[in-house]
């Protein structure tokens, strides 16, 4: 779990950097898919799907070390958090504060 806070804390860090106007470049990307080549869909979706891997496999090992039970799916909880940080960051642009980013 310190390595998901961490990655949380790093990317709020990031963001408040460059005063909210910059988010994450694959989210960004996919909000435009309808001005993107047919191509850069399934590229995008790769590279959220291998996110979602390695936070699932960051899930497990906090399964492991009795920090989040065992009876939930962490390749769910992985995706719930991608989708939901992925929202959370778009929000974040277009209030300009790391509010949304804290909700989540």
């Amino acid at each position: 779990m310190d390595r998901l806070k961490a990655f949380m804390v790093d990317a709020e860090a990031a963001m408040e950097r460059f005063a909210f106007s910059r988010g994450c470049l694959v989210g960004n990307l996919g909000q435009e898919m309808g001005a993107l080549p047919e191509a850069f869909r399934q590229k995008l979706s790769d590279i959220f799907a291998d996110w979602q891997r390695c936070t699932a496999l960051c899930l497990r090992a906090a399964q492991a070390a009795g920090e989040i039970r065992n009876h939930h799916d962490a390749d769910h909880l992985a995706a719930f958090f991608w989708i939901g940080w992925e929202g959370a960051v778009l929000r974040a642009k277009l209030e300009r504060n790391s509010t949304p980013l804290r909700t989540f």
